[in-house]
């Protein structure tokens, strides 16, 4: 099969690798799509993920769908040409977080994508019958990639807390500052703000549901929201960006015992926080860790609003293209909202 592997900072080369039979409980799937992620990007510029640094070669990608090719022995309910959306995360479902519920910071996790689980760039992989989520004919497979992120959106708005009518701010209009936009949007928020410094994601921010986009690089972003906001700030400010003052900015632009919740992963390992204004507004701050049993219900989300969130899908590119995918995705170019890489 082809893989598709980084080798260095913004490097990949195309390999040959072999695959062996799915063993009990396994499916042999055949990749189809593979969405391009934030932290893919981090790993492509930077060699790193916050504190986890890569270990070259490696091969990324966690937000995949494909179809069935075989099932190993016990596997029910699968068959070869079967369409499913592919969950990169494999618990050891038997650590007391996993027993608890909180797959999603099992002690024995193994996520694909990260040195030494290999993810999804490449032909074929075997997962666990367990980790794919089937998908209905009229869902696209490059529509499915966005089960994966839009879980995560769905997952943050555990700790966002959302009520009818409540004010947000979302820092970043990514992918992920997208969906995070349109999830706050369904759980009811009023006034939606978001914060971004590329044009043409501020206007898919519009698009998703944000009623303002501000650029960071035109005004003090914190102080025009609360502003906005009657000198009060919002109920729930959520940084999807990690990116230079994005949090402080959440920190500030939060009312007094107000909820700012960090999606987005830091590049360096320390980040000062403005611990003054946190502490006296009482904030609650939250941070999350991608998901946590939302997939089935982002399918179904995907499904509902397909009209809504599939125009996020503003690129494809083959896996003999990934490196100009990844330029693409780093630098925003050409109008990029999310990259498909087509397996």
């Amino acid at each position: 099969m082809l893989i598709a592997e980084l080798t260095a900072p913004r490097a990949f080369r195309l390999a040959q690798q072999t695959i062996e039979e799915p063993g009990p409980g396994e499916v042999q799937v055949r990749v189809r799509a593979v969405g391009i992620c934030g932290s893919d990007l981090h790993s492509y510029a930077e060699g790193a993920v916050g504190d986890s640094p890569c270990v070259y070669p490696m091969v990324l990608g966690h937000e995949p769908s494909g179809t069935v090719v075989r099932t190993g022995t016990g596997v029910t309910g699968w068959a070869a040409g079967d369409r499913a959306a592919l969950e990169p995360a494999i618990y050891c479902y038997h650590c007391e977080f996993c027993r608890s519920g909180r797959h999603n910071v099992c002690a024995n996790i193994r996520f694909l994508s990260t040195p030494g689980h290999p993810g999804f760039f490449r032909e074929i992989v075997n997962l666990p019958a367990a980790n794919l989520l089937g998908i209905p004919p009229r869902m696209s497979l490059e529509e499915a990639t966005l089960a994966e992120p839009l879980a995560i959106g769905l997952h943050s708005m555990k700790f966002a807390s959302i009520e009818i009518g409540e004010t947000v701010a979302v820092f970043g209009a990514g992918p992920i500052g997208l969906v995070t936009i349109a999830c706050a949007k369904l759980a009811g928020a009023g006034r939606i703000w978001a914060v971004e410094p590329v044009a043409h994601r501020r206007e898919m921010a519009i698009e998703m549901g944000a009623a303002v986009a501000l650029d960071p690089n035109a005004c003090d972003v914190a102080s025009e929201i609360v502003k906005d906001t009657g000198g009060r700030g919002v109920d729930c400010a959520i940084d999807c960006a990690a990116k230079q003052s994005t949090t402080n900015d959440a920190i500030r632009a939060a009312r007094n015992a107000g909820r700012v919740v960090l999606t987005g992963i830091h590049s360096a390992s320390f980040v000062p926080f403005e611990v003054s204004p946190m502490r006296r507004k009482e904030l609650a701050i939250f941070n999350v860790r991608r998901s946590n049993h939302e997939s089935h219900a982002a399918i179904e989300l995907l499904l509902e609003h397909t009209a809504w969130f599939a125009p996020m899908i503003t690129h494809t590119r083959g896996l003999d293209q990934i490196a100009e995918a990844f330029r693409i995705a780093e630098h925003y170019a050409d109008g990029v909202g999310k990259m498909v890489v087509e397996v």
